[in-house]
């Protein structure tokens, strides 16, 4: 209820009836005046009641009247009647009733019950009502109530004073309010003070309303006191005290800053007056000194009194608080003083409140940052903010120094401020190491051997004194241990806090400002306030090193882990926020102090003690204030938690950990996981500590680079407690979690990061040389875990990251090059596989960045690196195969580059890469990659590590090959593509094309590096892989050679094949003949392979059929091309070559290949086709029809239906040319030099070796030979026309070189055939068919070529020679197998070459002269050249030797074939015999009979009986002939040959037997029959009648005179010899003669009987008949052989036994 509502007033009426009543009933006896005063009260309230409206404002005009009669109730000094007026006037004052001179007649009266010390606490309880509840009291009034209240304050009851001490508090703060309140009143009214002459009129209160007058005159008067001068206003106070006036100074300053900030006149108050008076009283606290002597000083020093000097330090709080904007230069003055009074040398209490004064500056960071402002950025000023946190950071250095007794001097250094601290921490040394006895499980700190407690002085934030609220103490209290220090520790925290959130939120702000700036401005550059970022930066360059150095200290000192949490805490914001400030010096301090705290003390790291050295080097001296940073001590009594290495080169023994480094550590962790955006430089420190720590915990890498607990490797293990076990999942998990977030960071703090892991690892890896410990692989894990979160913009990064870990898979640590190697690998796999955006397929410079390290991974020389690259490909190829696009360059050139001295596995592991490939990926590869395809599997060909790799990989070629063909069409499109893109490129560079075989269209030069490189296999070292690339080779260009154009065929055959013959043939001639062992015992090499000459003769003959084979199919396009010839000729100069190099089996190959491009097939027998290299490339020798002829005028059709394919494939395709140009190869050049490669491969391959060789060095095989000769027929049927005599010169000598080669003995049991049978070898066929063909050719070519026949016979007959003289070949020794029957035994005699048996040859030589003869006898040049008589000289010799021949068929031969000649050729000399062409031969013809007939040779004295006889009519044949031919013919014949007939035949009718005959045998051995025909021969020619010259005649009858008269001298001699030998028998050659001389006489009269008696002349007669009596004669002789003879010879006699008949019938002579 309201004082102004009707009920409150009729209730206020009412009372102040009842009190008038009241007053008057109590002062009806003893004060009368009173009592009349009190009723006319009543009536006169009454009467304002009933007659006013407004009653209340009616009581305040007449409130004096009202009044009255309480005052004079006062007056009475009656306690019962004043109590009672006090309590009425009280009612009135609530009510607003009193006037102000009613207020003054009031206060009059109290002032005279004070004086009279009456009531006093009603008075008190008076003024107050009357104060608060209106304003009526001004002026000297009020100043008049305000001294009474001070007067009751000093009375000697304590009750009182207390109640007028709260009652001056209180009063005092109304006098401001109604100020305020005045001013709220005239706040729109704009006044204009008068303007304030100078300075003179300071004083002047004239311009302040009537409040605010009051306020001034109060507050100056306040000031006057306390500096115990007399006041100005309130009159009349008596006395005062400092404390009082100190703590009221305090309450204004504190509850009315307004008034102060917002009047001049105030302001002019607290300059002139508090300030001075505040610095005026504090002078005794800074000159005294505790511990100084006062001896010392000349005059005493005034102490400093706790109650004044705390509540100046209240005072100065709130000055400075609330007007430091007005006091800018008294507060610098307070603020120093502040930092003196926390001097070790000032009382224990005065510091303790100085810190509590601090405490209170510390939780005020904008004012702080005043401070900064003010003073520490201004010149030549003191830097106050400094100051106060290095003084804070002093003090608490100090309290850890226990000042020994006695050595005071040390310690009480000059009054320059704490340089004696520095002192005293050097000096306090380890200090008492006995403390620990006394460790509780309080809160504490710890150092060197001081152990100070630690309280909870005040909540966070608030800085709650203790001490500076004592108002009541006189005496200074007594301090408890550690109580400044904890206070000095909250200040520290709540300093930090403070500046730090301040500066973050306004950071904050700041950001967000630009953040909008940007978005609505987004082409102009933001512009941040500099000054705000200088003031920031200020402060944290002012206190950063104090701080740094206080929390350093305290980290170390302190045992409880809450505490340690604060100090982390705040050094970590105070770190980050450097960071954020980009303050990198104090930053890099910070964490170097976490660093060093989380680690073991005094453990050698150096980035740390560098870092450390930096900051110790910068001298922190500031203003005198030296501030050291404390190093960690060791002796803190911390509970261990782990044992582990330290991580070092050296090993060192162990290091401990404790549970305050764990807890740093996590602090760490924190720090680098929340501020690692700000971190920059110094993530090298944060990451080497934890390095260090995770090695000390034994925290190895496992997948993906996260570390998990493992075991320590060598060393004494690490020792963990249960306490850090459970923590260390969370501390790895930490780890993790923190390079996970490296995800967040901005692309520069990501960098920083990246740089930090590498160096960090660069360390680890120097540490890790030279010596195979356990490296570090921290860095590596993490470089890992960081690329892997960071894959969305691995573009960034990935060069720095690569670029290390490459360095670290070079590393000679394996363990090391492992974990790179994996890293590498993984980030690798990762990166190909994370979705990008765009995507890999569409970014080909991201997805070459990433494959480029891989391919980096090919230099590094480690095995195990190589292994672990690629089978990170293989994985690659299987996951990401089909996207590799762009990269497969890079990723084929990791696989090719393999080296030989890399062994086997890694070899293996590329070749599975590259198999993968090759069956799966090659449709998804872009085609210009196929080449490089090639190029590496042709580099898995070379590698001569493992065979079976080699091998396949010839394989994978053909399987390339065969992609290529079907898919041509597409490939070409898309290199033609690729061919006009890098044409263009190339022009505009102005360059050339630079790719190999460049003419040639791309798909081609792509079949050209593919034949290039299978051309490179073939002459591998290895012969299988030779073998197998050389099949490769030839099958593709047989299979897919359709593919290339005319063109490139060009290439093929010069760049292709022939460059691969020169490398064969060269490497074949300069192969090594050194005999293989068989390799390690397992594999036998057969002998034909036993050396490399053996080998590369295998691939010669494989190289050589594969190019023959070539031009054979695809003749026709070749011959296309422009130089066909040439290209023939060196195709004929590597046949020639290889024909006669020294090795059969090449040389036996290049004749089939010969025989195969001249189209000649021959027939294989079965014998050979063992040796036959074609077939054995499954080539087949007939000619298969083509499949797909193309000619000029058709496209090349590319059909590719697989059976068609496969068919085509199987069939050598041979390409036909088109109908009409069949005598394509009939280019006559291109015979006639296949026809000269033939004379030079046959003229040198059949002559024999000249001077005598001790060890053959060559000798062609028969095979061989056969095939060369085999070679002539078809070739001649093509040169025919212009063969010449020359030429047919030149072949004559091959073929009698080659006939004449003899062969080796060990090959001899198969090539010679057995003596039985007469067979000729195939070389011998050969060469008579060779002459067959050319004599066939003569016969029916042109007249011209008769001419030749001739030396056809010469030829022949020079075979027909052998028979009897075996040709020689050059010197050599032969054995001759010729003489059959007696030298088989010795036929496997030892004689290293056998000369052939040439007689069956000669005998078919002869029968071919024979019928050539028969043929050609009539030609002219036959008749001219002198054939017959070459044949008859030829034939002289086996007729000569007769038995003596090697072969007795030789003679007979000779001998029918003689009868057949001359039967041919005999009418043909008679008829020519006038041209005097046939006059040599008949000498020749005698002798050959002679030679013959009357043989030197005897038979052998095996010969049968029946033998003898058939040989005997051999001989009888020839006579006949002779008489049928030769004699009915002699006048056409030369006379001398007759005469020699004739003696013939004479000598061969008597012709005397060798004396070797046996009794027996003797009647046959005569050759009867022959002399008999030789007798009657001679017989019928000589009485012949047709004798065309006397002459003849004459001879024959000489002939047979001299037989008749040496018939008769035989028989006499042997009539005589038998008388007188008596009983003894004749010599049996006697005998024989004899009996011999007895046949003729019979043989003779025989003849005669026969002849035609005309013909017989008398003469003859009468000797035959004279002959009789000498036969009687010998009738008589004992040997029954001749008596038998006798008999025979006497018969014929009988026919001469007649009548003689008249002598003259008998004709004349």
């Amino acid at each position: 209820m309201s004082t102004s509502s009707p009920e409150a007033v009729k209730k206020l009426l009412e009372n102040m009836q009842t009190d008038l009543r009241s007053l008057s009933m109590e002062c009806k006896k003893k004060f009368p005046p009173v009592k009349e005063a009190a009723e006319s009260g009543i009536v006169k309230i009454k009467t304002i009641a009933a007659r006013n409206t407004d009653i209340l404002a009616a009581l305040k005009e007449n409130s004096s009247e009202v009044v009255q009669p309480f005052l004079m109730g006062c007056g009475t000094k009656e306690p019962k009647i004043t109590q009672l007026c006090l309590a009425a006037i009280q009612r009135l004052m609530s009510h607003e009733v009193v006037s102000e001179a009613a207020a003054g007649n009031i206060i009059n009266m109290l002032w005279q019950l004070m004086e009279n010390g009456l009531e006093e606490l009603k008075l008190l309880q008076t003024v107050l009502v009357l104060l608060t509840t209106n304003t009526v009291v001004h002026d000297e009034v009020l100043s008049k109530a305000i001294v009474l209240c001070f007067r009751l304050h000093f009375t000697k009851d304590n009750i009182t004073n207390n109640t007028a001490a709260a009652t001056v508090r209180q009063v005092v703060t109304v006098v401001f309010e109604r100020m305020v309140a005045e001013d709220e009143r005239f706040k729109g009214i704009v006044e204009q003070p008068p303007p304030v002459q100078g300075n003179t009129n300071r004083r002047s209160v004239s311009t302040l309303r009537p409040s605010a007058k009051d306020a001034y005159m109060l507050f100056q008067d306040l000031c006057q006191l306390v500096n115990a001068d007399a006041p100005y206003w309130l009159v009349g106070m008596t006395e005062m005290t400092r404390t009082f006036g100190l703590e009221l100074l305090e309450s204004v300053l504190n509850d009315f800053p307004g008034v102060f900030l917002q009047h001049q006149e105030f302001s002019f108050l607290l300059k002139e007056r508090v300030c001075p008076l505040v610095i005026k009283l504090f002078s005794p606290n800074i000159k005294f000194r505790q511990g100084s002597s006062s001896a010392a000083s000349p005059a005493p020093v005034e102490k400093p009194y706790f109650p004044i000097c705390m509540r100046l330090l209240r005072v100065v709080s709130v000055l400075i608080k609330h007007f430091y904007s007005l006091l800018v230069t008294e507060c610098e003055i307070f603020l120093s003083l502040l930092v003196k009074f926390l001097d070790g040398e000032k009382p224990q209490w005065l510091r303790a409140v100085a810190v509590e004064s601090v405490h209170r500056l510390c939780v005020q960071p904008h004012l702080l940052r005043s401070f900064c402002q003010s003073y520490d950025m201004k010149q030549h000023s003191t830097k106050v903010f400094r100051d106060i946190v290095n003084a804070l950071g002093s003090f608490i250095q100090s309290l850890f120094i226990v000042p020994n007794a006695g050595n005071t001097a040390a310690i009480s250094a000059p009054a320059g401020g704490s340089g004696s601290v520095a002192q005293g921490v050097a000096q306090g040394g380890p200090g008492t190491g006995g403390v620990s006895g006394n460790l509780t499980m309080q809160a504490a700190f710890e150092y060197r051997g001081t152990w100070i407690p630690l309280m909870t002085v005040s909540v966070q934030g608030s800085a709650k004194a203790t001490y500076l609220e004592m108002l009541d103490k006189v005496e200074p209290p007594s301090i408890p241990e550690g109580y400044a220090m904890s206070v000095a520790f909250s200040a520290l925290l709540d300093l930090v806090r403070g500046i730090t959130t301040m500066i973050e939120r306004e950071l904050s702000t700041e950001e967000e400002a630009a953040a909008e700036f940007r978005e609505a401005h987004p082409d102009q550059e933001w512009q941040p306030q500099p000054g705000a970022h200088l003031v920031w930066e200020e402060m944290v360059s002012a206190c950063w090193c104090g701080l740094l150095a206080a929390l350093s200290l305290l980290l170390d000192a302190s045992t409880d882990e809450t505490a340690t949490e604060n100090i982390l805490k705040a050094e970590l914001t105070m770190a980050s926020l450097c960071g954020r400030l980009s303050l990198v010096t104090p930053r890099d301090a910070f964490i170097t102090a976490i660093c060093k705290a989380s680690l073991p003390p005094h453990y050698a790291l150096t980035v740390l003690s560098c870092n450390a050295a930096n900051l110790s080097s910068k001298a922190y001296s500031i203003q005198g204030q030296s501030v050291q940073i404390i190093s960690p001590s060791s002796e803190s009594h911390q509970q261990v938690v782990a044992v582990g290495q330290p991580l070092t080169a050296q090993p060192q023994g162990t290091v401990v950990l404790t549970a305050k480094n764990i807890q740093c550590m996590r602090t760490l962790l924190n720090l680098a996981h929340c501020h690692g955006a700000v971190l920059g430089t110094s993530w090298q420190l944060v990451l080497a500590t934890l390095q260090h720590l995770v090695w000390i915990l034994g925290l190895k890498p496992g997948v993906g680079g996260a570390l998990k607990p493992g075991r320590a490797v060598e060393g004494p293990s690490t020792v963990l407690t249960t306490a850090v076990m459970t923590d260390l999942p969370v501390i790895s998990n930490i780890l993790s979690r923190l390079f996970e977030s490296s995800q967040y960071l901005d692309d520069v703090s990501l960098h920083h990061l990246i740089n930090a892991l590498c160096s960090l690892s660069l360390e680890a890896m120097e540490m890790a040389y030279g010596n195979n410990k356990e490296p570090s692989l921290f860095a590596v894990a993490k470089l890992l875990e960081t690329g892997l979160v960071n894959m969305d913009r691995i573009e960034i990064l990935w060069r720095p990251l690569t670029g290390h870990l490459l360095e670290v898979c070079q590393h000679p640590n394996s363990r090391m090059r492992e974990w790179g190697a994996e890293a590498l690998t993984a980030l690798i796999k990762a990166g190909l596989a994370y979705k990008h955006d765009p995507p890999l397929a569409q970014n080909q410079r991201l997805q070459l960045l990433l494959l480029n390290p891989l391919k980096e991974l090919s230099n590094v020389l480690h095995s195990d690196i190589r292994q672990k690259q690629l089978e990170s490909v293989l994985q690659i190829l299987q996951s990401q195969g089909d996207s590799l696009g762009p990269g497969w360059p890079l990723v084929l050139g990791v696989i090719g580059a393999i080296r030989n001295d890399q062994g086997e596995s890694l070899i293996r592991t590329a070749f599975q890469c590259l198999q993968l490939v090759v069956t799966d990926f090659l449709p998804t590869m872009p085609c210009t990659c196929l080449q490089i395809v090639v190029d590496v599997a042709g580099s898995f060909g070379l590698q001569n590590q493992e065979l079976n790799i080699s091998l396949t990989s010839i394989g994978l070629l053909w399987n390339i090959s065969d992609y290529f063909f079907q898919r041509g069409d597409a490939i070409t499109q898309e290199l033609e593509r690729e061919e006009e893109a890098l044409l263009k490129q190339a022009q505009e560079k102005g360059e050339t094309l630079n790719r190999p075989f460049h003419p040639a269209p791309p798909f081609d030069c792509l079949w050209l590096c593919l034949y290039a490189k299978l051309g490179e296999l073939c002459v591998d070292p290895r012969p299988a892989v030779r073998k197998s690339a050389g099949q490769t080779l030839f099958s593709t260009i047989a299979a897919h050679g359709t593919l290339l154009q005319q063109p490139t065929w060009h290439i093929v055959v010069w760049k292709v094949l022939f460059h691969l013959l020169d490398c064969v043939r060269t490497s074949s001639t300069t192969a090594d003949k050194e005999k293989i062992e068989s390799g390690g015992g397992n594999i036998l090499i057969h002998h034909s392979r036993d050396t490399a000459e053996k080998q590369w003769a295998e691939t010669w003959v494989l190289t050589l059929a594969g190019v023959a084979r070539i031009f054979n199919t695809r003749r026709y396009l070749l011959q296309q091309l422009g130089d066909f010839f040439e290209a023939w000729e060196v195709l004929l100069n590597h046949i020639q070559s290889a024909a006669l190099s020294k090795n059969n089996e090449v040389s036996l190959a290049a004749l089939k290949s010969f025989q195969e491009i001249l189209q000649i097939v021959t027939p294989v027998k079965d014998s050979d086709k063992a040796g036959d290299a074609l077939a054995a490339m499954g080539v087949p020798p007939v000619l298969i029809d083509p499949l797909s002829a193309s000619g000029p005028g058709r496209p090349l059709v590319r059909s590719d239906s697989l059976v068609e394919r496969l068919t085509r494939y199987n069939g050598a395709e041979l390409q036909a040319p088109p109908p009409g140009e069949e005598s394509a190869l009939e280019d006559s050049a291109l015979w006639w030099s296949a026809w000269n490669t033939w004379y030079r491969t046959g003229t040198d391959s059949t002559r024999p070796p000249s001077g005598v060789t001790e060890k053959l060095s060559f000798i062609p095989s028969q095979p061989f030979l056969t095939a060369l000769i085999q070679i002539f027929p078809a070739l001649y049927q093509h040169i025919k026309a212009n063969f010449s005599m020359e030429d047919l010169k030149k072949l004559g000598v091959i073929l009698h070189g080659a006939v004449s080669v003899p062969i080796s003995s060990d090959a001899s049991p198969f090539i010679l055939p057995s003596y039985t049978e007469a067979v000729l070898t195939s070389l011998q066929e050969a060469v008579l068919t060779a002459l067959d063909v050319l004599q066939k050719a003569i016969c029916v070519g042109p007249e011209n070529l008769q001419v030749m026949y001739p030396a056809i016979f010469e030829q022949l007959l020079l075979f027909v020679e052998f028979s009897c003289k075996p040709p020689q070949y050059g010197r050599m020794e032969t054995k001759h197998v010729a003489n059959a029957k007696y030298n088989q035994i010795q036929l496997f005699a030892p004689a290293e070459w056998v000369a052939l048996n040439y007689v069956p040859f000669a005998e078919r030589s002869l029968e071919v002269v024979v019928d050539l003869y028969h043929k050609t006898a009539c030609h002219k040049a036959v008749i001219n050249e002198k054939v017959l008589q070459n044949i008859i000289k030829t034939l002289r010799m086996p007729l000569g030797l007769k038995y003596a021949c090697p072969s007795e068929s030789t003679w007979k031969l000779a001998v029918s074939s003689l009868l057949k000649v001359l039967s041919i050729g005999l009418p043909v000399a008679r008829q020519h015999a006038s041209s005097g062409k046939f006059d040599t031969m008949w000498p020749e013809l005698a002798n050959a009979f002679e030679d013959f007939l009357f043989t030197k040779s005897t038979p052998p004295d095996n010969l049968s009986i029946q033998e003898f006889q058939k040989n005997e009519a051999v001989d009888v044949e020839v006579v006949q002939l002779i008489s049928t031919e030769i004699l009915p013919f002699a006048n056409f014949i030369p006379k001398d040959f007759v005469g020699q007939i004739m003696t013939m035949l004479n000598k061969g009718s008597i012709h005397s037997q060798s004396p070797s005959f046996t009794e027996a045998e003797i009647d046959v051995r005569m050759r009867e029959e022959f002399s008999k025909v030789c007798f009657e021969t001679l017989l019928q020619f000589s009485f012949s009648n047709k004798v065309s010259t006397p002459q003849e005649g004459y001879i024959s009858r000489m002939a047979l005179s001299v037989l008749l008269k040496r018939s008769q001298d035989v028989l006499r001699r042997y009539v005589e010899d038998e008388r007188l030998s008596g009983r003894c028998p004749l010599p049996r050659q006697q005998v024989t003669e004899i009996i011999f001389v007895l046949k003729a006489i019979s043989t003779l009269m025989d003849s005669l009987k026969k002849t035609q008696p005309e013909n017989v002349d008398g003469n003859t007669w009468a000797q035959v008949i004279a002959l009789y009596p000498t036969l009687v004669e010998c009738i008589t002789c004992s040997s029954s052989e001749v008596s038998s003879a006798l008999k025979e010879a006497l018969g014929p006699f009988k026919d001469f036994m007649q009548p003689p008949i008249s002598r003259v019938q008998n004709g004349e002579s």
